[in-house]
């Protein structure tokens, strides 16, 4: 072997025509690199940034939309609640005048009754008074004749004599 002070450092540097033939290599291998795969590359990579910005400009239209649907949605419920609220409403003086009506009706139908159970005591009261004069003008007849130690046979004594009674009894009455 040969010492490394002979030869030295040129022992590991290729020749020349190696550098030369190898910077040709290169260039040519660099300039189809860049003629024919780059713009490849190029390509992909710009059609995934045109999907990649197609895909966010779908989500943000798909955001608008929703953020619209989201405020119609909302615009709804809260049209839908104030008509709830006057159907409730509504419903409640509906419920009121139902209820006033039916009292109305109830007072008036309490009127009527208790107007005529008063006419018809009223009338029973009225016959009750005719039958006991009649009763006490027959006693009082019966009461009579007793005394005077005479029966009243003729009906128009009698009748006679029941209405005088009546009529002093309707004094006394007053009377009082």
């Amino acid at each position: 072997m040969k010492p490394l002070a002979e030869g030295g450092i040129d022992l590991f540097l290729p020749e020349t025509y190696d550098i030369v033939w190898s910077l040709v290599i290169l260039v040519v291998i660099a300039a189809v690199f860049y003629k024919v795969v780059l713009p490849r590359f190029q390509k992909v990579f710009d059609e995934r940034s045109a999907r990649i910005e197609g895909g966010i400009a779908k989500a943000e239209q798909a955001r608008k939309e929703a953020d619209e649907a989201k405020r119609k949605y909302e615009e709804r419920l809260s049209t839908a609640r104030v008509e709830a609220s006057k159907i409730r409403d509504d419903a409640r003086a509906e419920a009121s005048h139902i209820i006033a009506d039916a009292r109305s009706r109830a007072e008036t139908d309490a009127a009527q009754i208790t107007a005529n159970a008063q006419r018809s005591i009223e009338s029973q009261q009225q016959q009750a008074l005719v039958s006991l004069k009649g009763e006490v003008g027959t006693l009082a007849t019966a009461l009579a004749g007793k005394i005077l130690g005479a029966k009243l046979e003729d009906g128009a004594v009698q009748a006679s004599m029941i209405d005088q009674m009546i009529a002093d009894m309707d004094g006394d009455g007053d009377g009082k």
